[in-house]
């Protein structure tokens, strides 16, 4: 699914984290320090609430999901023992992140659509569907076809020039990436509170 998400650059200053890819940039990190010393405006200042909205948003829009989509992820995770810990699991293990953790695809949505052009094998069979929820020992690699083609002749390098999380394990020569464990949530690795998240829909 395609998601409108609208001018990103505006959306990342709103919520004070560059979640996109084009707000990664030195110009960015600028345009956020003068943001943050001028502060808030007066009457301005953001209620319990309006920070968990942010947190929820940062999340979501991370992973470029609708609020349909994202609201199921956490209708699960609240049935857990561990909401946080499964939400972000949930989050994590989709075929399209894993796409992106490797290096595979340069972003999450070039995964999404990497998966429903069917580039990807996963266990060597074609997998069309981004969404799909992989486990240990799943192993995801490039069709034939679409592993020789230019689309991603610059896969090799990107992959070699990113650390994978510890649950994954990437083999660049052959542009293929393994799940090895369950991702393990670490607030401090994230642009966004999880458990705020959580917390938020809890209310």
């Amino acid at each position: 699914m395609n998601m409108k998400i609208g001018p990103k650059y505006k959306i990342a200053r709103r919520l004070g984290a560059p979640i996109f890819e084009k707000t990664q940039t030195a110009k960015y990190a600028l345009s956020l320090s003068r943001k943050e010393k001028t502060g808030p405006r007066r009457g301005r200042q953001k209620s319990e609430y309006g920070t968990a909205l942010i947190e929820k948003q940062k999340a979501r829009l991370s992973y470029g999901l609708t609020e349909r989509q994202f609201r199921v992820y956490v209708d699960k995770a609240l049935s857990s023992a561990t909401p946080v810990q499964k939400l972000f699991a949930l989050l994590e293990t989709r075929l399209d992140n894993v796409l992106y953790r490797a290096g595979l695809a340069k972003t999450r949505a070039g995964a999404r659509q990497m998966a429903s052009h069917g580039h990807t094998l996963v266990n060597g069979k074609k997998v069309t569907i981004p969404s799909i929820h992989l486990t240990a020992g799943d192993v995801v690699s490039l069709r034939a076809g679409s592993a020789d083609s230019p689309l991603f002749g610059e896969a090799v390098e990107r992959m070699k020039a990113l650390t994978v999380p510890e649950w994954l394990t990437a083999d660049p020569e052959k542009k293929t990436v393994a799940v090895a464990g369950e991702p393990v949530y670490l607030p401090s690795e994230h642009l966004f509170d999880l458990g705020v998240v959580i917390e938020f829909y809890n209310r």
